[in-house]
């Protein structure tokens, strides 16, 4: 069933679909991960592939930058698609020093100041949850890996620059009492939890404003690697 965002086919993706914003990132998953991908639509340039990972199959798409698009991509997938699980896979900034860059971050709360949530449901809470089950499953993948997966609060944000006048970093963290900031799974979440889906959010620390450090493009490149590995086998446990 097309969509205006989607032109793959009925059936075309599998029960869980992988998230990374960047389509790039979506392509490099696939094609280095997965066996005979497919791409099953591009629309806008917005990539989507159905392959297998050890003999299951898996979908990845990307879902571009803030609530309002991954909200697009990931109610289509869910509404239209029959996909059971979106596991998103991102980056993210520290906002305390247990976070270090190259970390794995698994959002156990999503806090946001976003309307997103009021304006499609009239949900008026700040902080969703993702879905016990995949983090459940998340958890003990990382286990059976070696994988330190480190459990956080994710300030969800609709804005990358923010003025000075908002406190800085310090005041936002403080005011959210958060742990580390991106910009998606607030919406995520939402989504899932109104049409009765699953949905979790996996994240590699990329730089930190405590301590100032960042990745370089490769850097997040071999750290992200560690990411996609948990989020594969959990999407063939799920």
């Amino acid at each position: 069933m097309a969509t205006p965002h989607n032109t793959a086919p009925e059936g075309a993706f599998a029960k869980t679909v992988l998230m990374p914003g960047d389509p790039l990132r979506a392509k490099f998953i696939a094609e280095t991960y997965l066996t005979d991908p497919k791409v099953v639509t591009s629309v806008r340039n917005i990539y989507g592939y159905t392959g297998t990972y050890k003999g299951v199959p898996v979908s990845v798409m990307a879902s571009g930058m803030g609530m309002p698009s991954i909200g697009i991509y990931s109610y289509e997938l869910y509404k239209f698609y029959g996909v059971e699980n979106i596991i998103r896979i991102g980056s993210a900034g520290s906002y305390v020093p247990r976070l270090y860059v190259h970390d794995v971050v698994l959002a156990e709360k999503a806090y946001s100041e976003s309307t997103f949530a009021l304006y499609q449901n009239r949900e008026q809470s700040n902080i969703l949850l993702p879905s016990p089950h995949i983090n459940e499953t998340i958890l003990s993948k990382a286990n059976e890996l070696g994988i330190e997966c480190k459990m956080a609060t994710v300030h969800s944000s609709d804005v990358f620059y923010s003025e000075p006048v908002m406190g800085g970093w310090e005041g936002i963290r403080d005011r959210t009492h958060s742990d580390c900031v991106e910009m998606e799974s607030f919406a995520l979440f939402h989504n899932a939890n109104v049409l009765g889906k699953n949905a979790a959010c996996l994240l590699t620390i990329s730089d930190s404003f405590v301590t100032k450090c960042e990745l370089n493009a490769e850097d997040r490149q071999n750290s992200f690697n560690t990411m996609m590995r948990l989020a594969l086998e959990t999407a063939i446990a799920l």
